[in-house]
């Protein structure tokens, strides 16, 4: 594993986790393997690691890291809400489900992907490469409105509307291909004075379209039912997020079945007979100021876990 594959809130996530020989852990996120290596390692000779991704390129890291670790280990090529699906249709019971959301290191890394606004490479973006819908086909053919409400929504990028214009008028000449081409327009359009403070001037604007080719909050819904069905009672769930838009979602969830009574307040006595399905592990886990210095890219992560305390009611 490279210095750039260092698995963001590692020690936090196996406190949370608490991985015991003989257990079931389901990782949404493979990746380069990181987390599922430390988490593989406490699973034992009984115990399984089931891993979940969509890239490719995650399978050859995998198959490195099943040739090593002492679990069962197996490999679903998949999408996590795809993957997690799958694992509940086949009625499996997991005592751990952890997902590390967004874009990893080694993607970023790999610069022909066109992840990154650093490197010269093909707009692309996409994290399954057999997918249809890339960054090429959404800068070079989506409206000026349509453009600039994904800057908002998944950037919170305040010149999304001169970027977006910036855009459509530079592709009436030429398509726009490379990544430092996209770079040139959007620090164009943007005013010189906030172009530098803030990070570099393209990072909202490229996380946002990376966020609408891979369809990653839709994912996020969709899987975070999914993986609560598949934990039994005092199973783990633990989601690392680097995104406000993702780490709301997390959050909305696991409040929401860790909540019990409902009742009015006015009333004396519960009525209504609910009780908490979850129990909250930590409340919104930061990096330590030491991970940040060692590993900058950690800065905006947040991990939110819980603990199943009981079975969703049927009629809920």
């Amino acid at each position: 594993m490279t210095a750039s594959h260092v698995p963001v809130l590692a020690g936090e996530l196996i406190e949370a986790l608490n991985p015991q020989p003989g257990e079931i852990a389901v990782d949404c996120t493979f990746g380069a393997g990181g987390h599922a290596r430390l988490v593989a390692e406490r699973l034992g000779p009984t115990g399984t690691l089931i891993a979940i991704d969509r890239d490719p390129v995650a399978e050859a890291h995998f198959e490195a890291l099943a040739a090593e670790v002492p679990c069962r280990t197996r490999f679903l090529h998949a999408s996590f809400a795809d993957g997690l699906r799958e694992l509940v249709a086949e009625r499996i019971e997991a005592d751990m489900v952890y997902v590390d959301l967004g874009i990893s290191s080694m993607q970023v890394d790999t610069w022909e992907r066109g992840f990154s606004y650093s490197y010269d490479a093909p707009l692309d973006m996409r994290m399954d490469s057999d997918q249809e819908l890339d960054a090429r086909t959404i800068v070079n053919a989506w409206d000026e409105r349509r453009i600039a409400q994904l800057l908002r929504e998944y950037g919170d990028e305040r010149y999304a509307g001169n970027i977006a214009r910036a855009i459509v008028r530079v592709r009436q000449e030429r398509e726009i291909g490379t990544t430092s081409e996209l770079v040139d327009v959007i620090s164009n359009a943007i005013p010189a004075r906030a172009r530098f403070g803030g990070g570099h001037p393209a990072k909202r604007s490229f996380q946002a379209i990376r966020i609408a080719v891979n369809d990653e909050l839709g994912q996020v819904d969709a899987a975070l039912p999914l993986a609560w069905d598949l934990l039994r009672v005092s199973g783990r769930f633990a989601g690392i997020s680097f995104h406000s838009g993702e780490d709301r979602r997390v959050k909305r969830f696991l409040a929401a079945r860790a909540q019990g009574c409902t009742c009015p307040p006015s009333l004396p006595v519960c009525v209504c007979g609910r009780t908490p399905e979850a129990e909250l592990i930590g409340r919104g886990i930061a990096p330590s100021a030491g991970e940040i210095a060692s590993n900058p890219r950690s800065t905006s992560a947040r991990m939110r876990a819980a603990r199943k305390l009981r079975e969703e009611d049927a009629t809920t």
